[in-house]
């Protein structure tokens, strides 16, 4: 039994846009969508400790489903209702059979 868990479609209510952003040497830092649609989104906040060793503190979490960027490092910002928040940290945890079910984002 090793085949794909089935993603609860029913948690997904929160209209989501999720941008990279790619540093160039011509325009500086430019946006690129690479999300648009459907999520699940917890206002929860949270400390956590970043690279540094310092509390941050988290304003919520974004889980979405499937791989959103698939094989790439996701960094940039998510607007959720008119504000923008940045991605602290990004997690895809996998099916049984190694496909990603969900990228989960943390928020800053």
């Amino acid at each position: 039994m090793r085949g794909k868990l089935p993603f609860p479609h029913w948690i997904l209510k929160t209209p989501v846009q999720v941008y990279q952003i790619q540093l160039s040497e011509d325009q500086g830092p430019v946006e690129e969508l690479i999300f648009s649609g459907l999520c699940c989104y917890d206002e929860k906040m949270r400390q956590k400790l970043d690279k540094e060793r310092r509390l941050v503190t988290l304003s919520g979490k974004v889980i979405i489903q499937g791989d959103i960027n698939p094989g790439k490092l996701i960094e940039g910002l998510v607007r959720i209702g008119g504000a923008e928040r940045t991605i602290f940290s990004a997690a895809r945890p996998q099916n049984p059979d190694g496909s990603v079910f969900s990228t989960e984002l943390e928020l800053m």
